[in-house]
């Protein structure tokens, strides 16, 4: 996985039009953003449709990335997951637990060393989740892990969803601040 500084310049020659390192940004962040939609549609051929539009999205979007308002990695995962999102919300008469092969999740590396790196990320964003208040991490796990809209969570917390609008983005702060981003 590439470094954050090093994504937010491919973006930015990707905004310029530069094919190879859209390519670049492709091979480096595929593998997650594929895992956080197949999380959400529990669907391979879905996911592998919802990846192609979310890419075209960045391809085309890649100017509009300000890295002061969030880090790369994240404002890519919120274009596919918002994406599958969508899909979800128009599918809704299909039933998405039919399909066996959805948990075979791609793996992102073979390679030891960058599983390792990547435990000890996971480890930390957890560390940094578990410093929320207990409905918070909840509210975190459902949004960002489960993927449910803000409008679930609203009915699930019984709240209004700007007020849950408000809450995910206090939270991501949180944990934002928490990891050093």
């Amino acid at each position: 996985m590439l470094t954050p500084a090093e994504l937010v310049w491919l973006i930015a020659a990707v905004a310029k039009g530069d094919q190879a390192a859209f390519e670049r940004l492709y091979a480096a962040t595929r593998a997650k953003l594929f895992g956080v939609v197949l999380r959400i549609l529990r669907r391979q051929d879905l996911a592998e449709e919802v990846i192609q539009e979310a890419y075209v999205k960045i391809w085309n979007s890649a100017g509009q990335f300000n890295p002061a308002l969030s880090s790369p990695i994240t404002w890519m995962v919120s274009i596919a997951r918002n994406r599958a999102i969508d899909v979800v919300r128009k599918k809704s008469e299909v039933s998405l637990e039919e399909e066996p092969a959805a948990m075979e999740v791609a793996a992102e590396s073979s390679d030891p060393l960058a599983r390792r790196e990547m435990t000890e990320e996971l480890r930390r964003l957890l560390e940094c989740i578990g410093r929320l208040a207990p409905d918070r991490q909840k509210l975190v796990l459902l949004a960002y892990y489960n993927g449910w809209s803000r409008e679930q969570l609203a009915a699930k917390f019984e709240t209004p969803v700007n007020t849950v609008k408000t809450w995910l983005r206090r939270s991501m702060m949180d944990i934002r601040e928490c990891l050093g981003l």
